[in-house]
C-alpha cells in the first residue's frame, strides 16, 4: 500500500499510512451478531433482486423502451435503505452512483443525492467530539453556528468565526470508526453472496472496488489525512489563478476535527445563479475538467470526489474546490500510460489505446482486438465531434453478442478512484448542456505541462520493448525453421553455400516474423521490416540462381 507522507504538523513526528488507517478502523470493529447479520440481508436482499431485474433488462434493451417509473421506485428503495443503514453504506451509495458499468441510469440519478443531502447526527453528539479534542467551543471560537451547514456521510460542516476570521469546522459523526468497522464486517460477509447477483465479467471490478472503497473510507476517517491531502493539493495548484483552495487552520485540526478558511461560491450545478452572474459555464466546464485532470496527469495525487457540493464558482469565475478526504494516487508508471492513452485519443489511434488498456490490466490480452478497436473508433470520432453512423454501431453490437460471451473490461483496484473521478466529472458537463470538446482540453493539459514529450519518450520505449519481444519470438523460431530446411537436404555435407544461403533464409524469416508481430503497434516500422525481409529472401533466391 502507498504511504502517505509525513502529516501537515512540523512538530509532529508521526507518520500514518494507508494500512495503519485501515487497521487503525478495524481494530475498533465491534463483534457482528449472526442476529444483525440477518437484519442487514434482510434489507438488501431485495435491493440486489430488483438492480439484478433491472439491469438485465436495461443491457438487453440498450436502455430503450423501459418502465422508468419501475426503475426510479427501486432506486429510491436502494436509497432510503442505505440512508437507515447509515454512514458506511451511503458512502458505499456515492460510490455507486458514479458506476455506469453497474447500474442503470436511473438508479445512478436517484443515488446521486446521496453525495451532498445527507440528513446531520444531534449537535450535542458532535459537540462531545469537538470539545474532546479541541477545547470547549465557546472558548476557541468567537462564533459557532450549531445548525449544520451540510452533512456528508462520515462528518457534518459547521459555519463559526475563530480570531475574527469565518472558518469551516467539518467533524465526525459519533462512534464512526466503531459504527464503520462493523458494516465492513458485514459487507464483507454479504459480497461473496451480492456478487452473485451480478454479471459475472463485473465481479473483479466490484471486488477492486470494494477494496479501494475499505482503504479510502479508512483514510477519510482521520482528519489528518484530509489534512494533508489539502495541503499537498494546494501546494501543486498554487500557480493556477482560475483555481482556490481553502487555507488550513492547523491548531485546531485533529483526528475528528477539520478547520479551514470559508470561500463562499455558488454551487458548480446551480445553472440559474451562474447564467445570472453572467458566467460563461461552457468555459467553467473546460476549466473545471483541466484543473482535475491536470492533478491526475501531471501530479500523480488528485481530488477524487468532485461531486456538485465539494466545487463551488465565484462572481469571477474562479473555481473552489472543497473536501480532500478521498484522494486518488497513481505511481507515475500508471500516470505515463494514462497521459498514452489519451494522447491515443487526440491522435484518433484505437490501436494504441487498446494497447495502453491491456498494459494497464484493464483488457485482457486475449481480447478480440477488433470489436474494442471499432468501439474505440467510433467514441474517437464522437469525442472529436464526428457523427457516428447508427448502422455501423448496430452491427458492431451485433457483432459482440455473437462472438463475446463477456465484455472484457476489468477494473484494477489502482484505477477505481480514477474512473469515480471521470464519471462525476461527466455528470457535471451533461448537467450545464454546453458545447464541450474533452479531446481539446486534454491536447492542451499535454501540451502546457510538457507531458507531449514524457509521452512519446514512453511511447518510444514500450515500441523497443515491443520489438525485442518480436525478435525474441523470432529467434525461439528460428532453430525450428532450420532444423525443417536442413531435414530437406540430401546429404549430410552441407556446403558452404548452402549454410550461407540457410542463416540469411533464417534471418530473413526472423525479420519477417517479427515485423508481422509489430506492425499492430508501430504501422510504419511494421511495413519497413516487412519491406527488407522480402528484400532479404529475393536476394536469397536471386543469389542461389546465380551460383546454380
Amino acid at each position: 500500500m502507498e504511504k502517505i507522507e509525513q502529516l501537515y504538523h512540523q512538530d509532529s513526528s508521526e507518520t500514518v499510512t494507508t494500512e495503519d488507517a485501515v487497521s487503525k478502523t478495524m481494530e475498533s470493529a465491534p463483534r457482528v451478531s449472526k442476529l444483525y447479520l440477518l437484519k442487514v440481508l434482510i434489507k438488501l436482499i431485495p435491493i440486489l433482486i430488483h438492480l439484478r431485474r433491472d439491469r438485465r433488462e436495461w443491457v438487453k434493451r440498450e436502455g430503450r423502451n423501459i418502465d422508468t417509473k419501475k426503475y426510479i421506485k427501486h432506486a429510491e428503495k436502494t436509497l432510503a435503505t442505505f440512508i437507515a443503514l447509515g454512514p458506511s453504506y451511503i458512502k458505499l451509495g456515492q460510490w455507486l452512483s458514479t458506476r455506469t458499468d453497474v447500474l442503470p441510469q436511473p438508479y445512478l440519478e436517484v443515488l446521486a443525492k446521496l453525495q451532498d443531502d445527507v440528513p446531520p447526527s444531534d449537535f450535542s453528539l458532535v459537540q462531545e467530539t469537538i470539545e474532546k479534542e479541541i477545547g470547549k467551543i465557546d472558548q476557541v471560537f468567537d462564533r459557532f453556528d450549531k445548525k449544520a451547514k451540510s452533512g456528508a456521510s462520515l462528518g457534518q460542516v459547521y459555519l463559526a468565526c475563530y480570531k475574527g476570521r469565518d472558518i469551516i469546522i467539518k467533524a465526525s459523526r459519533p462512534d464512526i470508526e466503531k459504527t464503520v468497522s462493523r458494516d465492513i464486517l458485514v459487507l464483507k460477509s454479504i459480497l461473496p453472496l451480492a456478487t452473485r447477483f451480478i454479471d459475472p465479467n463485473l465481479r473483479y471490478s466490484v471486488e477492486a472496488m470494494f477494496s479501494q472503497f475499505v482503504e479510502t473510507i479508512s483514510e477519510e476517517m482521520d482528519y489528518r489525512i484530509e489534512a494533508r491531502n489539502l495541503k499537498t493539493i494546494r501546494r501543486n495548484l498554487s500557480h493556477d489563478p482560475t483555481v482556490l483552495i481553502p487555507e488550513l487552520i492547523p491548531e485546531i485540526t485533529s483526528r475528528h476535527v477539520l478547520s479551514m478558511e470559508y470561500i463562499p461560491g455558488t454551487k458548480i450545478t446551480d445553472i440559474t445563479a451562474l447564467d445570472a452572474m453572467g458566467l460563461d459555464r461552457e468555459r467553467i466546464v473546460s476549466k473545471v475538467h483541466r484543473i482535475f485532470f491536470k492533478m491526475l496527469l501531471k501530479d500523480s495525487v488528485f481530488h477524487a470526489d468532485p461531486h456538485p457540493g465539494n466545487i463551488s464558482v465565484t462572481s469571477d469565475g474562479k473555481i473552489i474546490l472543497y473536501d480532500f478526504g478521498m484522494v486518488g494516487r497513481i505511481d507515475d508508471d500508471t500516470r505515463l500510460k494514462l497521459v498514452r492513452l489519451y494522447l491515443g485519443l487526440i491522435e484518433k489511434d484505437p490501436v494504441r489505446a487498446v494497447n495502453v488498456l491491456i498494459d494497464l490490466g484493464t483488457l485482457e490480452p486475449s481480447v478480440n482486438r477488433y470489436i474494442v478497436e471499432k468501439a474505440l473508433e467510433f467514441s474517437i470520432r464522437s469525442l472529436h465531434g464526428q457523427q457516428v453512423d447508427r448502422m455501423e454501431v448496430k452491427a458492431l453490437i451485433d457483432l459482440t453478442n455473437k462472438t463475446m460471451s463477456k465484455f472484457p473490461f476489468r477494473l484494477p483496484k489502482n484505477l477505481a478512484l480514477y474512473i469515480r473521478m471521470s464519471s462525476i466529472l461527466e455528470g457535471i458537463y451533461h448537467h450545464h448542456k454546453v458545447r464541450f470538446q474533452f479531446v481539446k482540453v486534454l491536447a492542451d493539459i499535454l501540451s502546457e505541462e510538457g507531458l507531449l514529450r514524457e509521452a512519446y519518450v514512453e511511447e518510444a520505449r514500450d515500441y523497443f520493448k515491443r520489438l525485442v519481444k518480436g525478435i525474441e519470438t523470432s529467434i525461439g523460431l528460428a532453430p525450428i525453421l532450420r532444423s525443417y530446411m536442413e531435414a530437406d537436404l540430401h546429404t549430410k555435407e552441407i556446403s558452404s553455400r548452402r549454410q550461407w544461403l540457410t542463416s540469411i533464409s533464417i534471418i530473413g524469416s526472423g525479420l519477417f516474423i517479427g515485423s508481422a508481430i509489430f506492425i499492430q503497434y508501430n504501422l510504419f516500422i511494421g511495413i519497413a521490416g516487412l519491406v527488407a525481409s522480402v528484400g532479404t529472401f529475393f536476394a536469397t533466391f536471386a543469389i542461389a540462381r546465380r551460383k546454380r
